[in-house]
């Protein structure tokens, strides 16, 4: 028997690249119930569970709002997978949702996952943003956990694919810590989604560069009229990567080289931490978790609520932890002191703990709940204002219990409401901003900007109220001024992009917002017109956080996405610093009561106080 070409076909078949691990990778399939995504997605279903996979990966943005509703009909069609299944969530779930992502939670068990497939690792991650319109942003506790997964399961011999909903660029804050947890990892590529687009693109945040590959997929539905997913096969030494059109071949996209492992490279130097001359700034707390609240203070403490879900009070003098206590649940809204008590709006409620030792006095569950809004009391006058989910009630600020509730909302509160004289004005994700007796909760006017979407609605800005007017930016990209005791539309701007950042001078004649474009724009409070009085560049670029504008002693303080906060002069003539704190989001500022410092909150997890000595 000649065992020559057998001898030559086994050869050959050595030289043939057989995927190690093939994996199938939705993303941005925007499922809404009775849409044509939805169907689409029943079809991609049957299509992946004929192909051989070892698991499919869902890569955020299952939905359009996040809403329990929509999550649950899309989980349905995804049962339907019979390969190992490994889902995340992306922004549409983050910013977006109905029960502060515990839905997405207790369908899927988690926002994190890892699993080894013979010799490779997957893992992805949750990157936000959380509850408000930010860049994306990995959480400390999840960065923590990525770096003890991978030095657990990164052993010779193993390989690493990573997973999420961002791009490693421009679009995470935090870009950079993801990659040094990679750093001497064998991770062979990140896959992401987001942008709706093939791309190859080397990984980096316009300061570090690196060797790892980013690849980021299409979406379910692409404008070119075509259903479809990606396929990630890892090779011996080689990632390719293609796309499946539902019901057609696949065809090759990518296919790269693997790296041994991830190495960095410096590209340029970042913006160092530097005071201007009259200012003191002082980092008075750094937490092991990140912060997605805004800040409750007092004469003695300040008061914030992290994303592991513990309520914090930290002396405001020496920075030291007066207490920590556990509410279960990440927190979105500020806690906020009242007389011997802070009330915590949390994911089921209210909580309500001692404010001298942060014991625990009482929950008290809400069918209202999630409460992500900032609550806002004051303790001189009895009143404690706090929006929830269809809902926003009113406290008595001595031992928090219910005065009224009014409840023909249609979707979540989530910024601050504004109390002027005997009102209550706030804005909800219903397309809606509204006034309220604050004595009975009886409905004064509601206001809308005639769009039905529930995106470009006023549900994250605080409204300023000066005179006989109330203003808002939402975005729709509109500055609309509103009659005060009517409801009824005065005049609306959009020759600037506003979107939902907002504040006022001290004295209410001027109105400030922060637009898209990182101008300050200064605006005539006391006109009957639109009235802008002066514009003034921030230097910051691009810009969407909802942070509110404040001024002090001649100052206008203003936060963006990255971490940057701008101080410019009220008169209009220019900006005097801008001061970079950290490189994730501005959640606000809060201007203490007792010492008027200005006291700051980032996502990165940290709280400052800005104090100015100087004229």
């Amino acid at each position: 028997m000649n065992l020559r070409p057998i001898a030559i076909l086994l050869l050959a078949m050595l030289f043939v690249p057989v995927p190690a691990q093939r994996i199938a990778v939705l993303s941005d399939i925007h499922v809404v119930p009775g849409n044509e995504c939805g169907r689409q997605l029943a079809l991609a279903v049957e299509d992946i569970n004929a192909g051989g996979f070892d698991a499919v990966v869902v890569n955020g943005d299952l939905s359009n709002e996040g809403s329990d509703k929509e999550l649950a009909n899309v989980k349905r069609i995804l049962d339907g997978i019979r390969h190992p299944l490994f889902v995340l969530p992306g922004n549409h779930e983050n910013n977006w949702s109905q029960s502060a992502g515990r839905t997405f939670v207790d369908l899927w068990g988690a926002d994190r996952f890892v699993s080894r497939i013979d010799s490779l690792v997957i893992v992805g991650l949750n990157c936000g943003p959380y509850m408000k319109m930010g860049d994306g942003h990995v959480k400390q506790e999840d960065l923590h956990w990525l770096a003890y997964t991978l030095d657990s399961l990164s052993v010779a011999g193993c390989r690493v694919l990573s997973f999420n909903h961002y791009p490693l660029l421009e679009d995470l804050d935090n870009c950079s810590e993801y990659l040094d947890v990679f750093e001497d990892k064998p991770v062979l590529a990140h896959i992401n989604g987001h942008h709706h687009a093939w791309r190859l693109y080397d990984v980096g945040d316009g300061f570090v560069s690196s060797n790892l590959h980013g690849v980021m997929t299409r979406a379910l539905d692409m404008r070119d009229g075509t259903y479809g997913y990606a396929i990630v096969d890892v090779l011996g030494d080689s990632v390719c990567v293609y796309e499946k059109i539902i019901g057609e071949p696949a065809t090759e996209k990518f296919r790269f080289e693997a790296e041994d492992v991830v190495s960095l490279k410096k590209i340029r130097p970042r913006p160092e931490f530097s005071v201007p001359e009259g200012f003191e700034v002082e980092c008075i707390w750094t937490d092991s978790a990140s912060i997605f609240t805004r800040l409750g203070i007092d004469d003695s403490n300040v008061y914030f609520g992290n994303s592991t879900g513990f309520v914090r009070a930290v002396d405001k003098r020496s920075g030291l932890l007066r207490w920590s206590a556990d509410a279960g649940a990440p927190l979105y809204g500020r806690p906020v002191p009242l007389v011997d008590k802070v009330a915590v709006p949390t994911h089921d409620g209210i909580m309500f703990v001692d404010k001298a030792s942060g014991r625990l006095c009482r929950r008290e569950p809400s069918e209202y709940s999630p409460f992500v809004a900032d609550g806002l009391a004051s303790v001189a006058d009895g009143w404690y204002v706090q929006g929830g989910y269809k809902g926003i009630e009113r406290r008595d600020v001595s031992d928090g219990s219910l005065v009224w509730r009014y409840d023909s909302i249609f979707n979540y509160c989530q910024a601050s409401p504004t109390v002027a004289d005997d009102d209550v004005f706030f804005g909800a994700w219903d397309t809606n901003l509204r006034c309220l007796d604050l004595a009975t909760g009886a409905l004064r006017w509601v206001w809308n900007n005639g769009k039905a979407n529930n995106m470009l609605g006023p549900g994250n800005v605080v409204p300023v109220v000066a005179g006989d007017k109330v203003f808002i930016v939402a975005p729709d990209r509109y500055m609309t001024a509103i009659d005060r005791r009517t409801g009824k539309t005065l005049w609306r701007d959009n020759s600037h992009r506003y979107r939902e950042s907002i504040g006022h001078s001290e004295d209410y004649s001027r109105i400030y917002a922060k637009t898209m474009d990182g101008a300050l724009v200064a605006v005539d409070a006391l006109s009957p017109e639109f009235k802008e009085l002066w514009s003034v560049d921030l230097g910051i670029g691009y810009d969407h956080a909802p942070c509110v504008v404040v001024e002090k002693d001649g100052l206008v303080y203003a936060g963006s996405r990255r971490g940057i906060v701008t101080i410019s002069r009220a008169d209009g003539s220019g900006r005097v610093a801008s001061i970079c704190l950290g490189k994730g989001e501005i959640n606000g500022f809060d201007i203490a009561p007792f010492d008027s410092n200005i006291y700051v909150s980032l996502v990165d997890g940290k709280i400052y106080r800005i104090r100015y000595n100087g004229r």
